[in-house]
């Protein structure tokens, strides 16, 4: 039994989602093709797989796992059952493929991959989101993601109902300890961030302190970091934000400590491991 899910994302474009897909199905086929399947398996066989979800999660991904099937095969008829956003059950049918047997077998990993991959990062913003909704905090992603999936995880993220931080250097600006070991200061690394950025830039600044965080306060940032803190210094701190600025908690966030966190009232929790170490949720290809 599927539940659909209510967070609907706009998909991904494929000419996004092409080049990653392509240079994932290159680097299996290597030099000389799948050996296994063009061994075993007639230019001529067809046969009809199914997409099965194995375990609790919220799917994502499905439209890379299209993207590799056709690329091996443009004949390949890809039936999606479901949709990303979707809640998954054991034994859930995601989609149904139909057509070349050896398509379907040397496109199956590098398709699983990508959705079990995927579909892991959006369950683990899911489980994370869903247990600290009630205080009106959202959880949120970082740059800690793998090389070249960025996009994708940070799609993944919001799939599974969370926020994305900056994509990257260039989007907003991010004050951190050694940038205000190297500038001198709070102010003078704020300053000089506002005279070098468009009037459209947000600028965050990470405290670990209350001192820090009354120093930033003076300065009127658009969102402040709270890093590695108690919950107690942490209430302290949002208490005195009062709504001046977006509070954001990070360092070292698990499962267990996010309803904690977000007791205290923070706006959001940026969670590095919900893209970089994300649990693969087990989907198969099943005759």
């Amino acid at each position: 039994m599927t539940v659909p899910g209510v967070n609907r994302v706009p998909p991904l474009p494929d000419v996004i989602l092409e080049p990653l897909v392509r240079a994932a199905l290159q680097e299996d086929l290597g030099r000389a093709g799948d050996l296994t399947t063009d061994a075993i398996v007639s230019p001529e066989a067809r046969t009809r797989t199914r997409l099965v979800a194995r375990e609790h999660g919220v799917l994502a991904g499905l439209d890379l796992a299209r993207i590799a099937f056709r690329l091996l095969d443009p004949s390949l008829r890809f039936e999606a059952r479901l949709q990303d956003g979707d809640d998954l059950a054991p034994g859930a049918e995601i989609a149904v493929i139909s057509g070349s047997a050896r398509a379907m077998l040397t496109a199956e990993r590098c398709a699983l991959n990508f959705l079990g991959h995927l579909s892991g990062v959006a369950s683990a913003t899911a489980s994370i989101g869903r247990a600290i909704a009630p205080y009106g905090t959202k959880v949120t992603c970082t740059r800690k993601t793998m090389p070249g999936m960025r996009a994708l995880q940070k799609y993944a993220v919001r799939v599974g109902g969370g926020s994305n931080h900056r994509f990257g250097l260039d989007d907003a600006v991010l004050i951190k300890d050694n940038h205000i070991a190297v500038a001198g200061g709070v102010r003078a690394a704020v300053e000089a961030a506002r005279a070098y950025i468009g009037h459209l830039v947000c600028i965050e600044v990470e405290v670990d302190t209350l001192e820090q965080l009354d120093e930033v306060l003076e300065l009127g940032v658009d969102s402040i970091l709270l890093d590695n803190m108690d919950t107690d210094t942490l209430k302290q701190a949002v208490d005195r934000v009062a709504g001046r600025a977006k509070t954001e908690a990070s360092g070292r966030i698990t499962p267990e400590t996010a309803v904690q966190i977000a007791r205290c009232g923070v706006d959001r929790i940026a969670v590095g491991w919900i893209t970089h170490s994300a649990r693969v949720l087990d989907i198969g290809l099943d005759a």
